[in-house]
């Protein structure tokens, strides 16, 4: 039987970057990412795996030292990943939209000073919208930048930095009233800054302190953490793009492809989970069978396999969407809400065929369903892709009565 979750139409290219991906996380994800996990270890040997491979520069283009791959080929690497273990591909995920909003936003200096170091894994990126009390309105942000000669001193606390401690480069957003008079709507008076530290936790440069890890009860592993400026200086020429005003843009343009990289990992998760519950299934005897042969189970993998094909599909339409150049929010935004969604349901089905077992820290499935409940809050929840999606079909769909 072929695997589910097949993409058509792909180069050959494009198929034997995804088998060494695939094997690499065979090999050397699967066997170690619950050990990892449960320890809450950094999985340093995988990341500097990637980085051989290449991964970090799987997008930006060839000039600057990557290999210059399409969103697509991205996102079915990541599905990959995140199917021997989810939170290696938040790793890359954040990594990916900094060097995503530099590649599209940045000036050319920029683009020169950062992009050849990411493409080979030197510099580690991450980025930051959220804070402690913004959650879903990002129009409530409080965190600010004052100009101050050729620099810009920034004030504020920052939230849920994924790479928060690893990272060397963030891309954060902040209000900047500097040149927006008072009343313009707070969309139009945010700016991204590029901000260069070391990595690790405490004060990492002056002005800027990374806390510590913030313990979670799943997607172990990669760090999440708070970021804290007070009065860090930085200089005008690592504002995103170098004017002011525009980090929102930027920022939305990078979610927008983030969200379709989370789509990719529920998708990655739930083929695991699939695997998972396919093959227990077959080992585990009740009544004088196997537990596969009785239709209850039968129809418990019918639906979960489903749900895995469907979800991969609607990934991959979103992220060819997006690589034609076309406006992507109304599909990525469906991508993101049913991956999610279906990534849930799958895992709890293959827990509940483990019976008892799956509450087992010595089953992967367990693991599984820790971490899938973060692919439903990450990147937007399910009620702000609803959002998303229902005021673009408003759009489509205009009664002209």
């Amino acid at each position: 039987m072929a695997r589910l979750a097949q993409t058509h139409g792909l180069t050959d290219v494009q198929q034997e970057i995804l088998s060494t991906v695939r094997d690499f996380v065979d090999k050397e994800i699967i066997p170690v990412a619950t050990e990892l996990e449960h320890r809450d270890e950094y999985p340093q040997q995988i990341v500097d795996g990637l980085k051989e491979l290449g991964v970090f520069g799987l997008m930006i283009p060839e000039e600057y030292g990557g290999l210059g791959e399409s969103l697509l080929t991205y996102a079915l690497c990541v599905e990959e990943i995140a199917r021997g273990w989810m939170s290696v591909s938040g790793i890359i995920n954040t990594h990916f939209i900094v060097a995503y909003m530099l590649k599209q936003h940045g000036t050319q200096e920029q683009k020169d000073h950062f992009l050849p170091r990411m493409a080979a894994g030197e510099v580690r990126g991450a980025f930051s919208m959220s804070e402690p009390g913004l959650g879903s309105d990002v129009s409530a942000i409080t965190s600010k930048a004052v100009k101050d000669g050729d620099e810009y001193v920034l004030n504020g606390q920052k939230m849920w930095l994924t790479n928060g401690g690893t990272s060397t480069l963030v891309a954060v957003l902040v209000r900047s009233d500097e040149g927006h008079p008072e009343g313009t709507a707070p969309h139009k008076s945010m700016t991204t800054f590029l901000v260069e530290k070391e990595p690790g936790f405490g004060e990492v440069r002056p002005g800027l302190t990374i806390p510590g890890k913030i313990e979670k009860m799943g997607y172990k592993g990669v760090d999440t953490t708070e970021l804290i400026m007070d009065g860090l200086r930085i200089p005008a020429n690592r504002v995103l793009g170098g004017v002011t005003g525009r980090g929102f843009y930027q920022m939305m343009d990078g979610v927008e492809v983030g969200r379709v990289n989370v789509a990719a990992r529920g998708c990655g998760v739930a083929q695991r989970a699939f695997e998972l519950g396919v093959q227990y299934a077959q080992q585990r005897h009740t009544f004088g069978k196997p537990i596969a042969q009785h239709q209850a189970i039968q129809f418990k993998l019918a639906e979960m396999a489903t749900k895995v094909e469907a979800a991969h599909a609607m990934m991959v339409n979103a992220a060819r969407k997006k690589d034609s150049g076309e406006r992507n929010d109304l599909e990525a935004g469906m991508a993101k809400y049913l991956a999610s969604e279906y990534c849930k349901e799958v895992v709890e089905d293959a827990f509940r065929i483990h019976g008892g077992y799956g509450f087992s820290k010595e089953y992967e499935i367990e693991r599984l369903y820790r971490e899938a409940p973060m692919l439903l809050i990450g990147e937007g929840t399910a009620e702000i892709q609803k959002m998303i999606i229902g005021r673009r079909l408003l759009e489509e769909y205009r009664f002209q009565g």
